[in-house]
C-alpha cells in the first residue's frame, strides 16, 4: 500500500500546474494585505509595478474592484492569478487575496524635515509629540507602534539607523497600511539629536519597566505625568530597554503601574503594547488642551 500511495502522489504532482513563477523588477519588493496595497494604491510615495489579485475572491469582490480602479488610474497592470501563486509571491504571509509590487519604502533623514516644521515649533501653543525608537529589531513590534502613533497623534517618529529593523512589506501589513501614509525619520545618531532637541527647549522623556532599574533619572507613573512643551518619548529595544547613555539623556522616565502583584518572569508589557498605554495617556492630555 505504502509503494502504490507514493506512486499516486507522484502522478497527482506531475498532474498539478506548476505555480507561476513572477520575473521580478530588480529592485522591488512585494506588499501584501488589502490595506497596505489599497494605501500604497492611493499615495504616490512608492513606484508601483504590478497589482496581483486572487481569482474569483467571492465575498472580496467589492474591495478587489476598488482595488483594480485604483490601479488602474495609476497605469499599474492587474493579473488575476491562483492563490498558490500570492502565497509563493509572499511566501505564504496573510496576503488576503492581493500582492502588489512596488519600490521600497525608505527612512527619510531628519535634515529634510526640519524647515518646513519650524513654524509650528516656535507657536507656544502647539504641543507637538515625537516618538523616538532605540534598536526596534522586530518588523511585527514595529508596524504595530506605527500603527498605534498614527492613530493617537504622534507627529513625528525617529528611529535609531544601528540595529533597527528596515521597513519592509512585514512591517506595512503590521501596521495595518499605516507605514504608507506616514513619514517614518532616521538618524545615525540619536544621541546627538536628542541633545539638540534638549537644547531647542524639548522634554525627553524616557520609558522603564521595572523602575528599580533606574539611577540618576526620576521616574514616576505615567498617569502622573503632566507636560507643557513640546515632548519626545523614547521606546528602547524589545530586549534591553532603552541603552544607558540613552537613560542619561531623558529628563524623567515613565513607568506602567501593574494592576496587580506580578509573577516573576511576567512582569513587563510588550514593547507596541508598552508604547500604546503610554501615548494614549499623553496625548489625551494633548486633546484636552486643544479643546
Amino acid at each position: 500500500w505504502s509503494l502504490r500511495e507514493g506512486d499516486f502522489s507522484k502522478a497527482r504532482k506531475r498532474l498539478e500546474p506548476k505555480p507561476l513563477s513572477v520575473e521580478r523588477t530588480k529592485g522591488s519588493e512585494i506588499l501584501f494585505g488589502i490595506a497596505p496595497c489599497a494605501l500604497a494604491l492611493s499615495q504616490s510615495r512608492r513606484d508601483l509595478f504590478r497589482l496581483f489579485l486572487k481569482q474569483s475572491s467571492g465575498s472580496r469582490r467589492l474591495v478587489t474592484s476598488e482595488l483594480v480602479l485604483q490601479a488602474t488610474a495609476r497605469g499599474v497592470p492587474v493579473h488575476h492569478v491562483k492563490r498558490r501563486e500570492l502565497d509563493a509571491l509572499c511566501r505564504g504571509r496573510v496576503h488576503q487575496g492581493v500582492c502588489l509590487e512596488a519600490t521600497p519604502l525608505r527612512f527619510k533623514s531628519l535634515e529634510e524635515a526640519e524647515k518646513p516644521d519650524l513654524g509650528d515649533e516656535e507657536n507656544p501653543n502647539r504641543q507637538l509629540i515625537w516618538l523616538v525608537l532605540e534598536q526596534i529589531q522586530d518588523p511585527m513590534n514595529l508596524g504595530a507602534l506605527l500603527r498605534s502613533a498614527y492613530f493617537l497623534g504622534v507627529d513625528r517618529v525617529v528611529t535609531s539607523q544601528r540595529n533597527s529593523c528596515p521597513l519592509t512589506p512585514t512591517v506595512s501589513k503590521a501596521s495595518s497600511g499605516a507605514m504608507e501614509v506616514f513619514d517614518i525619520y532616521s538618524t545615525d545618531d540619536l544621541r546627538s539629536f536628542l541633545k539638540a532637541k534638549t537644547a531647542e527647549g524639548w522634554e525627553v522623556v524616557g520609558t522603564v519597566s521595572k523602575p528599580e532599574d533606574v539611577e540618576n533619572v526620576p521616574v514616576i507613573s505615567c498617569l502622573e505625568f503632566r507636560w507643557n512643551k513640546p515632548v519626545i518619548i523614547v521606546i528602547g529595544s524589545e530586549g534591553d530597554g532603552l541603552s544607558l547613555e540613552t537613560q542619561l539623556l531623558c529628563h524623567r522616565m515613565l513607568a506602567i503601574p501593574p494592576g496587580r502583584a506580578l509573577h516573576p518572569g511576567i512582569e513587563s508589557l510588550n514593547v507596541s503594547v508598552a508604547t500604546g498605554i503610554l501615548l494614549h495617556s499623553i496625548c489625551s492630555q494633548k486633546l484636552r488642551h486643544s479643546g
